[in-house]
């Protein structure tokens, strides 16, 4: 038989299910790796599962049956053992777990259930598989037994079809298995799993998920019950006496902090003014009774200070004056002042002073950051009877604060232990390294992100975990290892939890954890949380998060993968060994993984590194052999990490990667990188590693509304690229393989039109349409070992790709207006279509780096490469549309039609000619002034439109909308009935597709929609 049969996701994917799947996931994280540890990028596990089920199994409509082929019995046997066993799965779950299906699932059950016979036919036990796959992506489905019996049953018998005598179960590699959810489904799903990476933190986080805990869950899971009230009683015993209670017996949950710096007014040099660094002035908006902050303020309105002392960087002790802060509960948002902060400009409470974010800097720093001498403004308890609320610190708080340093020079003093300080004295990355922010205020060291009780608190559940494992006896060394690692990442989830970059949160009333976002920016003010209160951050939740993974990973015991560190250049794993590779490698810079995992590191280098000196010998994290785009910059650190180095090393790592897969086997590659340069890339290393790609699928595994899609062109999903060695049957790399470009260039729009309608079905729009139709269109073109004109010219991959946005510019066009031939409208109007069509995320009401509530947009950005490229693909050029387009820097914006209204009606606007620059357009938000100001310099042309109707359809259709959106419906029906405007249908084909494509929450959608009201009643 022919090993190459296609598997379940080169034909067909159920992406909407499973897109819904892994946003409901992400959103909950309920018993998911996050709880145990974060880790950047965190793969949604249910994605991890399908993509895995649909790459693993056959396509049961690519598999010859008896008298089809000239195969064995014994491939026609294992044929059928997984066409019957798929049949029987089937059959089983519409008759006795009918319970478990889906609305859509339990359409098809309910079907086939009626006319059992059907099962016969190869489509429908495709069309069944692929139900199974997106109900099993499900979290609350992914341990039901006969799902994860049946994946499992179903992987054993698609392996005997594809690999035949290579044992029962395939192999899995990841190479950049990071978090690990990826090999912790491959094992879910029935395969083995072997994952590497290169940074120790990763290894340990795998080590226990997929080591450690299918062989040890129950007992790691008593061990951290027990160790957890066997530290409490030592942790108060130690360190209580930090965290006094107050005197009206409520406990202390939360301790809010701010940042300090001195007034540099020059009327306050004799006794300058303390100014707290306060974003803002409010405490909590919900759940419960509103909180805010306000100034205590004389009877004659002026801000009341309190005297104190304060030492300098250079040990002086001066007098300085503390503006006073008091506790109430505002009536409305008025009542609320700002904040003494923005943007890290400092204004004075008293003075009205602003002392400029340089100086804001410079003072803190010259203090090592100002954590050591932050102003304790107020305290967040829990009330023996009542809700949560906010009070002053009292004088017993403030001292036991500053106590902590002294304890902590106390405990400084002793020997280190193993050769360490106690606390991570270890250097921060160089200041201007990607991602960090902190080092400009003076803090160099990873422990200036700590105050010195928080430290006080970590460094002493450090050693609450290694004692603890001393006292373990005579224990299996395997399961005090499992239980050190497993203490670590609790110690690791602490540290996360408590820093000073945790900033307060209004509507949850607790503070973020650090890395709120994968970066370190600076928190002028933060929360430190009572690790011994047993709230959020302490260890009591903790562990409990920790618990929920645990008991949830117990159901894969016995399945234990392979895990080891090291580059994935190198991988030492023999040729043609395992039979999928599934990875989602690093994106260039999109996350300075090392520089941002050293933060956990050197608090698991402490608590547990005696346990694991493979991992944790170095001082820091490795990374010179890092594969990110790190050097350079303003660090100036790491100059050979450039793109370059990204590429060559990507190159290497997916040749590595192909090596040790079977020539049968397959590769799925996850990228979601927004720039068109990160894809050229990406695509440019599989291709010279030696891959084909096969087809390409974008599942929403993105939380859609984080900080980082949020105002730009972010791909709302990641898509993930299916390919396959470009090998012969013996292994050897096809190298002798020319295609033909004129028959390429030919079938490429095919494969495109055959494939757009298909995303459209599931709702893959805009940009991430655009790039799932890589995978189809590069099939085409990576299937050869390269691709020649007639003349012998090599054909790059740049070049393929011109011709795959032009294709995919022309089908979408065509999506756009219906089948309608585009050819008759202006470049512009084509270039607006396809560019709001780009932003487009497939739902009707929003759009990456829109508001929620209705406005007028400046514009619409893209990033100017793909800006650039769909231009380019529908036979247009930017710098061409100066009156449409405006370019700044590495972004393209389209203008909307309010930020082109002095160009549409300027006296002289008709006049410009197209590829002349016309004036800057205003961008202005509120247009209804600038009409004031056009009529009063142009005249009345509400009456008389002076400039006349506009040279093209989209000018014209803009100038409509304006007109609509001004309430000038005079001039709005001369526009289009007596200058003949309204008579073009293809004005009203454009104003339907616009209409579709402008965001709802715009006003653009509005006036759009205005003008297609009107054209019935004014006879059009």
């Amino acid at each position: 038989m022919d090993r190459y049969c296609k598997r379940l996701i080169e034909v067909d994917l159920p992406i909407a299910r499973i897109s819904a799947s892994a946003s409901a996931e992400k959103a909950s994280r309920a018993g998911h790796i996050p709880r145990l540890h974060i880790y950047p990028a965190a793969r949604p596990t249910g994605a991890c599962r399908a993509v895995l089920c649909a790459a693993l199994w056959p396509d049961p409509c690519d598999l010859p049956t008896a008298g089809q082929s000239s195969g064995t019995d014994r491939e026609h046997t294992a044929i059928d053992q997984y066409l019957s066993a798929a049949r029987l799965i089937l059959c089983c779950w519409g008759r006795e777990h009918l319970d478990l299906a889906s609305e859509d699932s339990f359409r098809y059950l309910n079907r086939v259930s009626r006319d059992p016979g059907s099962l016969e036919a190869a489509e429908e036990i495709r069309l069944g598989l692929l139900h199974f796959i997106a109900d099993f992506s499900d979290q609350t489905k992914s341990d039901e037994d006969f799902f994860v019996q049946s994946a499992s049953r179903l992987t054993k018998l698609a392996h005997r079809v594809i690999a035949e005598a290579d044992g029962d179960r395939p192999i899995v590699v990841d190479p950049f298995a990071g978090g690990g959810a990826i090999p912790l489904e491959a094992l879910r799903v029935g395969a083995q799993a072997y994952a590497s990476d290169l940074n120790p933190v990763a290894v340990l986080l795998e080590k226990v998920l997929l080591e450690y805990l299918p062989v040890f869950a129950d007992d790691i899971s008593h061990r951290l019950h027990d160790w957890l009230g066997w530290a409490k009683t030592r942790a108060t015993d130690r360190i209580g006496r930090f965290y006094p209670g107050r005197s009206d017996g409520s406990k202390p949950v939360v301790y809010l902090w701010a940042r300090t710096v001195l007034s540099e007014s020059p009327e306050e040099s004799a006794h300058p003014i303390e100014v707290p660094l306060l974003n803002t002035m409010w405490l909590a908006k919900k759940g419960g009774k509103k909180r805010a902050l306000r100034w205590v303020r004389s009877a004659a309105e002026e801000v009341l200070t309190e005297v104190a002392t304060r030492t300098l960087a250079n040990g002086e002790v001066v007098t300085v004056r503390r503006p006073l802060l008091e506790v109430f509960e505002p009536k409305n948002s008025e009542d609320v002042a700002v904040g003494t902060v923005a943007r890290l400009a400092a204004t004075c409470p008293v003075t009205g002073y602003t002392t400029p974010t340089e100086r804001v800097a410079a003072q803190l720093r010259a203090r090592g950051g100002g954590t050591n001498d932050a102003r304790l403004y107020c305290v967040v308890v829990d009330p023996p009877k009542g809700r949560r609320d906010f009070v002053l610190p009292e004088e017993a708080e403030l001292r036991a604060a500053e106590s902590a340093s002294d304890e902590l020079r106390r405990l400084e003093a002793k020997p280190d232990r193993n050769g360490l300080s106690i606390y991570p004295r270890e250097p921060l990355p160089p200041r201007g390294t990607l991602g960090f922010r902190v080092q400009r205020y003076g803090m160099s060291l990873w422990c200036d992100l700590f105050t010195p009780r928080q430290l006080l608190a970590l460094i002493t559940y450090s050693d609450l975990v290694g004692e603890y494992l001393e006292d373990l006896g005579d224990c299996d060394p395997e399961l005090r290892r499992g239980v050190a690692a497993a203490l670590g990442l609790v110690v690791d989830r602490l540290a996360d939890l408590n820093s000073s970059l945790c900033r307060w949160q209004l509507n949850t009333r607790n503070p973020v954890n650090t890395f709120n976002r994968w970066a370190l920016p600076m928190a002028s003010d933060f929360g430190e949380v009572n690790p011994l209160a047993g709230a959020g951050g302490s260890p009591e939740s903790t562990i409990r998060r920790a618990q929920t993974v645990v008991a949830r990973q117990a159901r894969n015991a016995g399945r234990v993968a392979w895990v080891s560190q090291g580059s994935a250049t190198e991988l030492p794993l023999p040729d043609d060994s395992v039979h999928a590779l599934f990875t989602d490698p690093p994106y260039y810079d999109a996350v300075p993984y090392a520089d941002l995992l050293d933060f956990f590191y050197v608090w698991l280098k402490r608590s547990v590194g005696f346990y694991f000196p493979e991992l944790f010998g170095a001082e820091l994290t490795p990374k010179a052999e890092e594969i990110c785009e790190m050097g350079g910059g303003a660090s100036g650190r790491d100059e050979h990490k450039n793109a370059a180095f990204f590429e060559t090393e990507m190159a290497r790592a997916l040749g590595e990667a192909r090596r040790v897969v079977r020539p049968e086997g397959i590769g799925v590659v996850v990228f979601a990188h927004k720039s068109t340069q990160g894809w050229e890339a990406m695509l440019q290393a599989l291709i010279e590693a030696g891959w084909t790609i096969t087809a390409s699928w974008p599942i929403d595994t993105e939380l859609r509304f984080r900080l980082r899609a949020r105002g730009s062109a972010a791909l709302a999903s990641s898509v993930h690229i299916v390919c396959r060695p470009r090998e012969n049957p013996d292994g050897s790399l096809q190298a002798d393989d020319i295609g033909n470009w004129r028959e390429v260039l030919a079938e490429l729009p095919k494969r495109i039109h055959a494939w757009m309608p298909r995303l459209a079905e599931e709702g893959v729009v805009g940009a991430d349409a655009i790039f799932a139709c890589l995978g189809p269109a590069l099939e085409v073109y990576s299937r050869y070992s390269s691709v020649e004109r007639a003349s012998g010219e090599e054909v790059t991959l740049k070049e393929y790709l011109g011709e795959v946005w032009a294709a995919v510019s022309h089908e979408a066009l065509n999506m756009i207006f219906e089948g309608a031939d585009a050819s008759g409208f202006e470049e512009d109007a084509r270039l607006t279509a396809m560019w709001l069509w780009t932003l487009h995320t497939g739902s009707s009401d929003r759009q990456e780096g829109v508001p929620e509530r209705a406005k007028s947009l400046p514009g619409y950005g893209l990033d100017y490469d793909a800006a650039r490229k769909i231009a380019q693909g529908l036979g247009a050029h930017l710098e061409d549309l100066s009156t449409l387009v405006e370019i700044r820097g590495a972004t393209a914006t389209l203008l909307s039609a309010a930020a082109r209204v002095r160009y549409l009606f300027g006296k002289d606007a008709m006049e410009a000619p197209r590829g002349r620059k016309a004036k800057k357009p205003q961008m202005t938000l509120d247009f209804a002034e600038e009409v004031r100001e056009l009529e009063a310099e142009y005249g009345n042309w509400a009456d008389d439109l002076s400039a006349g109707p506009g040279l093209t359809i989209l000018d014209q259709l803009h100038q409509s909308m304006i007109l609509f959106g001004a309430g000038r419906g005079v001039a709005l029906r001369r526009l289009l009935v007596e200058d003949g405007v309204g008579r073009n249908p293809l004005f009203w084909r454009l104003a339907q597709a616009l209409s579709a494509l402008y965001p709802s929450v715009t006003e653009e959608k509005r006036w759009a929609d205005g003008v297609l009201g009107r054209k019935k009643g004014l006879g059009l």
